[in-house]
């Protein structure tokens, strides 16, 4: 009897290590099939962490380690694509760099992703303080009532003033791809310019107190036509020049390129100025009067470092806005 007991425990030993043995090998089996990869995570604020993972799918390795992404941000590779060991996943926040990135990923698939990345570079900000002129405003008075002839004359000679501005820039490859200011501080104010304009002719009550109109190029402006009659207000604006891709949206925002008036802006019509002066008003520059335009444009947006003695006129490329730079030009205003 207790032969026939000790065989029965000997046979459930040998069943036992055998299925421990086949559930050893099965598993060893399962774990070569799955490759373990060295995978490298670069985070929207540049930190980078690797990871390992049997995982090949980028949505599926994100949420192994439990990260989230969020709506403004983006992943390249996208989220369904396959990666193979020592790869890397870049989320990135949705600037025009990213949007760069991802565009010629869609247009060239044979190009490596490490020349993807080379054209995405990280942004650098600084804050840079300038000492800048505040241009001076020409008032000109109407003296036509006089009978010495048709003369102007200088009553105030205009002086420019100072100012300290602190910008907040930002940089890409040393390039400045945006700026916004943070404070002003006026350290000399700027002085008018008073002049008079006389004329020996009979100038009927309304014209006597609204003064001369200047001699303007109205060639195939119907903006030109919608002001005939209006006497303008003659000043000098500190004037540069911005587009689309300077405003700090990405090209997949709804509001890229629409202005603060809601329309959407457009080069040689559009000009960004301060609250002073209303949407709708007609502006004409006689430094663009060889433009498609001849000088015409409308105010149509607003812009955070545009001050009421400030213009910003849109254009169609970064380049150009560059070539402009900045400069005092003449202005006539015209409130429609």
């Amino acid at each position: 009897m207790i032969k026939s007991e000790q065989a029965s425990l000997s046979v459930v030993r040998i069943a036992t290590i055998t299925i421990i043995t086949i559930f050893i090998l099965t598993v060893s089996v399962f774990a070569a099939k799955a490759e373990v990869r060295n995978v490298k995570i670069v985070l929207s604020d540049n930190c980078e962490i690797e990871v390992l993972t049997t995982k090949t799918k980028i949505s599926d390795i994100l949420d192994e380690n439990h990260i989230v992404i969020l709506p403004e941000e983006n992943v390249f590779p996208n989220l369904d694509a396959e990666i193979a060991d020592n790869s890397k996943i870049i989320i990135t926040g949705l600037t025009q760099d990213a949007a760069n990135v991802m565009a010629l990923a869609e247009e060239s698939e044979g190009i490596s992703l490490d020349k993807l990345l080379s054209s995405y570079n990280t942004i650098v900000e600084k804050i840079v303080v300038k000492e800048e002129e505040i241009p001076y405003e020409t008032i000109t008075k109407d003296s036509s009532n006089s009978s010495s002839g048709d003369a102007t004359k200088v009553l105030q000679k205009g002086k420019t003033g100072i100012k300290k501005v602190t910008y907040k820039v930002k940089y890409q490859n040393d390039i400045e791809i945006e700026r916004v200011v943070l404070k002003e501080e006026i350290v000399k104010k700027a002085v008018n310019k008073i002049v008079t304009k006389t004329s020996n002719r009979n100038l009927s009550a309304s014209e006597r107190q609204s003064g001369s109109a200047p001699v303007i190029n109205t060639n195939s402006s119907s903006l030109a036509k919608k002001v005939e009659g209006i006497t303008p207000k003659v000043t000098t604006l500190n004037t540069s020049a911005y587009t689309a891709s300077t405003c700090g949206k990405s090209p997949s925002s709804s509001g890229y390129g629409i202005t603060a008036s809601g329309v959407r802006a457009s080069a040689w019509y559009t000009v960004a100025a301060g609250k002073a002066y209303k949407f709708g008003t007609i502006i004409y520059i006689p430094y663009f009067a060889d433009k498609p335009n001849k000088g015409w444009f409308v105010v149509q947006d607003r812009g955070g470092a545009i001050k009421n003695n400030k213009l910003d006129v849109y254009m169609n490329t970064y380049n150009e806005c560059v070539s402009f730079g900045r400069r005092n030009l003449e202005c006539y205003i015209y409130e429609v």
